[in-house]
């Protein structure tokens, strides 16, 4: 039977923690604080009859101590390609109105700053992902290398952006983020990229 939502696609993020970020195990983050940046591409999606194929969405986190306290700011930001019901959809899933891991991940914000509307790209190619929102974000990472080749992973950890696949650990070469007040800016620090699956 076919589910009421579903979304599936690509998904990375990257923060100010050092590699590789503490915030998954429940731990402080590593300048005792978190300043948290994360973008989706959506591949095939839809909430009930509302399809969502080839839309991004990405959301910008602050956390003053550990992320599992709560007391996070968000703002979250809506592909302007997105037709009314489009967004609709999209604010009433990444708010987590409609249940699933994005309504545990918004469990842990006491303020919404907005929803807004932007062009967002999302590139994704190989070991690397690039992100921008024009005129507020731009992030880039690259997996780093394992002992024995490939991306080292991190599978099923506390507390994750994605449950539904390993994430592979990366490294910023690129952010910066200046909106609602916040002009974060960093570059060798923590990124996490795997495809994800959300539903109810």
């Amino acid at each position: 039977m076919k589910t009421y939502w579903h979304l599936e696609g690509e998904y990375f993020e990257t923060c100010n923690c050092q590699v590789a970020c503490p915030c998954i195990w429940l731990k402080p983050p590593s300048e005792g604080e978190c300043k948290l940046l994360v973008a989706w591409h959506i591949d095939e999606g839809h909430l009930e009859q509302t399809k969502l194929n080839d839309l991004n969405v990405a959301l910008a986190c602050y956390a003053p101590g550990n992320m599992k306290d709560g007391q996070w700011q968000a703002a979250l930001y809506i592909d302007q390609q997105a037709d009314n019901d489009q967004r609709h959809a999209l604010e009433r899933i990444y708010s987590g109105k409609e249940g699933g891991q994005p309504a545990l991940l918004m469990g842990f914000v006491t303020e919404i700053l907005g929803s807004f509307p932007a062009t967002i790209t999302f590139k994704a190619n190989g070991k690397h992902r690039h992100m921008v929102i024009e005129g507020v974000a731009e992030a880039e990472i690259e997996g780093i290398e394992g002992i024995n080749g490939g991306v080292p992973k991190i599978e099923n950890p506390p507390l994750c952006v994605v449950p539904s696949h390993p994430s592979s650990v990366a490294r910023s070469r690129l952010y910066h983020y200046r909106d609602q007040g916040f002009h974060w800016e960093f570059t060798g620090r923590n990124g996490f990229y795997s495809p994800f699956t959300y539903h109810p």
